[in-house]
């Protein structure tokens, strides 16, 4: 202060990345967001209908394309069957097929370059044709009314706070008024730990936890259990609780969630910062509509309770593909016929 007063130099004050962080300032995920932002302008889609989803980079575009494209390599396949090829790393040519099909028919893919190492995808229902397509939206339905289906891969943990909250944001341009994005549904999906049942079954959350401390997300999910019967897979309703760590968990603690009125059926990690980041946007700043459609649903990568692993625990391999189609298809339906 005192040299302040006696050489004139203004003093400069640092901020920590955490308390950026915290307050909001998120420099990659802004990034990120902007990004996006730009191209959907840049093709003209920023005043379309978005449905977000939080998926892998591969399942949205295989069901929105695959059956069609792959019918003389399996002329009398079912889905399953196809996904299952698709998933092995020895069939990379039916998977470039696919992406060949794709993006002929508005598949836009946007790398990541701004640190967050998350991907996306952007769908323009207006350019899939009947003959490639394997959903249909309503005959008379405009092309500027058509869905957008803007797929994101997996963030981790906090991240997802990070990005959501910056993509939900109105999109500005230079001096230009903002423009308030149309999101019409956000979807999460993913992989997570059960605690009733066993792997590759679903868990459809009705509110996220934050563990560690009391906060609490209770939401409307466009999913309940009756969605995903008949396929042969168990599926539990509860809370889910948004853990720090998987491995950092233990029985005693899960059996606690799991047996307590908090009534918990899984634990993962990014529930509660996606939540956190659609209740502020429609609820508090009203950045985006306060109606706009919520769809969790998970599938049990293990059970810790019976065998002590944990999320991190390596992957499913074709036990997985069932689940995930199925809660991909699930999701489509929707957006088609919403």
């Amino acid at each position: 202060a005192i040299e302040e007063e006696v050489t004139g130099n203004k003093r400069t004050i640092t901020f920590t990345a955490l308390l950026r962080e915290r307050l909001g300032h998120h420099i990659h995920g802004e990034r990120w967001a902007n990004t996006i932002k730009d191209t959907l302008r840049k093709n003209g889609l920023l005043k379309r209908p978005i449905h977000i989803i939080s998926a892998n980079m591969h399942s949205v575009m295989n069901s929105l394309f695959a059956r069609k494209a792959l019918k003389k390599e399996f002329p009398s396949e079912k889905s399953l069957e196809i996904y299952q090829a698709l998933s092995s790393s020895l069939n990379v040519e039916l998977r470039e097929k696919v992406i060949s099909v794709a993006l002929k028919n508005g598949m836009i893919p946007i790398n990541d370059f701004s640190g967050t190492n998350i991907d996306v995808q952007l769908f323009d229902t207006a350019k899939m044709g009947d003959e490639t397509c394997c959903y249909d939206l309503p005959k008379d339905l405009p092309d500027e009314e058509k869905p957008i289906i803007f797929v994101m891969d997996y963030a981790f943990g906090e991240q997802a706070y990070e990005t959501i909250d910056e993509f939900l944001k109105p999109f500005k341009e230079n001096k230009k008024a903002a423009v308030f994005l149309n999101i019409a549904s956000i979807s999460i999906m993913g992989k997570a730990g059960i605690l009733e049942g066993g792997k590759g079954d679903l868990m459809i959350p009705s509110a996220h936890i934050f563990e560690g401390t009391a906060d609490n997300y209770p939401f409307q999910n466009e999913f309940c259990a009756d969605n995903f019967k008949g396929h042969g897979l168990k599926v539990f309703e509860g809370t889910m609780v948004t853990v720090l760590g998987t491995s950092l968990q233990n029985k005693d603690i899960l059996k606690f969630f799991h047996q307590s009125t908090w009534n918990v059926i899984g634990l993962e990690m990014e529930g509660v910062h996606y939540q956190k980041a659609i209740q502020s946007a429609s609820k508090i700043r009203k950045s985006i509509r306060e109606d706009v459609k919520v769809r969790y649903a998970y599938y049990a990568s293990d059970n810790p309770l019976v065998t002590g692993s944990t999320l991190a625990s390596g992957g499913l391999g074709t036990t997985g593909v069932k689940p995930t189609y199925l809660i991909t298809d699930k999701i489509l339906e929707q957006i088609f016929n919403s």
